[in-house]
């Protein structure tokens, strides 16, 4: 019985011990299954996190960023950054530029701050010494910097040679600064055959010549070669004795080395540039023209002065051709031609208060030389001075040349002892002799009001083409006196002109035809402007 007890325990122990075994081998079972899943989660949890990471800017430059923008839609905006450019991320998001006044854009070449003076090149300035080198190496540095600015130094005299200031690859708006003197060589070698200028600018954008100096062109030693020199209204001065001598007198021989160049050069050209603007600065004793453009645009000249004997031939005060947008004012001209001629290809002059004496007036043309097309419109001459000269405003075309001249007005033209104040000269000739000629540059809509003064041979010479009369001509309140000098005078003469006399004129210019031509014959096509 005993036995059987201890037995039956014995058998309940080991059923218990054996559970408790089982038990405990289950319970690690789960455990460790229990571990390998943590373990599991979270290296997925960090492969997650260092994905997101590594995609993060990524998502900063466009979700963040809408995000941004929309969290602040209702709010207001933050201060921009002051001195930090925004800058786009790798994946090229867009960016929010700033306003200008915050960021600034990325600066141009360096302009305004460089100044070559000539004397820094090598210039001597002894009036003796040929400094053309020295001023095309200023002009090379200069040309290579916006704004920059080229100076000539006053109280020195430079011997420059021809030379060139060109472009078109230089910089914009160079200065060219002028307070010295500068002085033309006069012995022939330094011409060659001849050129048609000594100072050029060409091809350049917005170029500036001023200053208080002077270019002087010492032409004397070109002048006699054009003796004796014909203007094409000479033929209507006629002296009342032989006492009066209409030729210039010959140079001294001394100012010459040798027989110059027959090509004669102007002074100072501009060619091929647009807005030009001269200033302040004198030319003297030029060869030929003192002051050209040729095909330019946007020109104004003011503050200028020109000065040559009233005898030397040829030497234009301001020559323009072929040039547009045209404002030349508060200028002085004393010359041996004409104070301003305008030639073919000109458009949208205005020139006032100008003082023009010595010289042959303000002209338009000559125009049509040689059989050519010239085209000349909207020209506006006013307040303007004339003492001593021999025409006071003139148009001049040639027989033979075909085109037109319309739309000019000359008012307020103050005259003192002018010859001829008043002329339109269709049958111009600067020789002894010329074609007659059917064709003709036409003339039309040339307006005159306010011409007042003294005159000394002729008030008025209208002189048009019988196949291309000049049409609506218009004069009003023109008072011309006459002051006998040394010429013969005449009256008013007009010979196919048609216009309006809109006031009462003195003298009476009974000559004009009032209305229009009753036949004027058409230009072709190919003739007309």
């Amino acid at each position: 019985m005993v036995m059987r007890k201890g037995l039956r325990l014995r058998s309940i122990t080991m059923m218990m011990l054996m559970a408790v075994l089982v038990w405990s081998v289950t319970l690690e079972t789960c455990i460790a299954r229990r571990g390998r899943h943590w373990r599991h989660n979270h290296r997925s949890s960090s492969h997650l996190s260092d994905s997101l990471s590594s995609k993060k800017p990524k998502s900063h430059g466009n979700s963040h960023h809408s995000s941004h923008n929309n969290n602040h839609h209702n709010k207001s905006k933050p201060k921009p950054k002051q001195k930090t450019p925004p800058k786009a991320d790798d994946n090229n998001s867009p960016v929010v530029s700033p306003p200008p006044q915050v960021q600034p854009p990325s600066l141009p070449p360096q302009k305004g701050s460089q100044v070559f003076n000539v004397m820094d090149f090598g210039a001597k300035g002894d009036g003796k010494c040929d400094d053309t080198k020295a001023f095309e190496a200023a002009w090379a540095a200069a040309c290579k910097v916006e704004a920059s600015m080229m100076t000539v130094p006053p109280e020195y005299t430079f011997l420059v040679g021809p030379i060139s200031f060109s472009g078109p690859y230089c910089q914009a708006n160079i200065v060219f600064q002028l307070d010295g003197t500068i002085i033309a060589p006069t012995d022939s070698k330094s011409w060659g055959k001849g050129l048609l200028w000594w100072i050029e600018f060409t091809k350049l954008k917005g170029i500036k010549v001023q200053g208080k100096g002077v270019i002087d062109g010492r032409g004397s030693g070109w002048w006699q070669q054009d003796y004796p020199f014909i203007d094409g209204e000479t033929k209507l001065i006629v002296p009342l004795n032989n006492s009066v001598h209409q030729e210039p007198p010959m140079p001294i021989r001394s100012e010459l080395d040798w027989k110059m160049p027959s090509i004669k050069p102007t002074a100072l050209r501009f060619y091929g540039s647009i807005g030009v603007e001269v200033s302040g600065i004198t030319i003297q004793n030029s060869p030929q023209c003192h002051l050209k453009f040729d095909n330019c645009i946007d020109v104004e000249v003011h503050d200028f002065s020109v000065s040559s004997p009233g005898d030397s031939p040829n030497t234009d005060g301001i020559h323009l051709q072929n040039t547009k947008d045209v404002l030349i004012h508060s200028t002085t001209l004393a010359c041996g031609d004409d104070c301003i001629s305008i030639q073919t290809g000109c458009s949208n002059v205005f020139v006032h208060n100008v003082n023009c004496g010595p010289g042959h007036g303000i002209s338009i043309g000559s125009l049509g030389k040689d059989s050519t097309k010239a085209c000349v419109s909207n020209i506006t001459v006013r307040d303007v001075a004339m003492h001593n000269t021999m025409t006071g405003v003139r148009i001049k075309t040639w027989q033979g040349g075909v085109g037109s001249v319309k739309g000019i007005l000359f008012s307020n033209i103050q005259l003192n002892e002018v010859q001829l104040p008043i002329v339109i000269d269709q049958f111009y000739c600067d020789h002894s002799k010329c074609k007659n000629q059917t064709s003709a540059v036409a003339v039309e809509g040339v307006t005159y009001e306010r011409i007042k003064g003294t005159y000394t041979v002729k008030p008025v010479h209208f002189a048009c083409s019988d196949n291309f009369p000049c049409v609506d001509v218009q004069l009003s309140a023109i008072e011309l006196k006459p002051v006998q000098e040394k010429y013969h005078m005449s009256d008013a003469f007009c010979w196919q002109t048609f216009g309006e006399l809109n006031t009462p004129t003195l003298p009476p210019i009974d000559c004009l035809q009032i209305g229009k031509p009753a036949r004027n014959r058409v230009q072709s096509d190919h003739d007309v402007c």
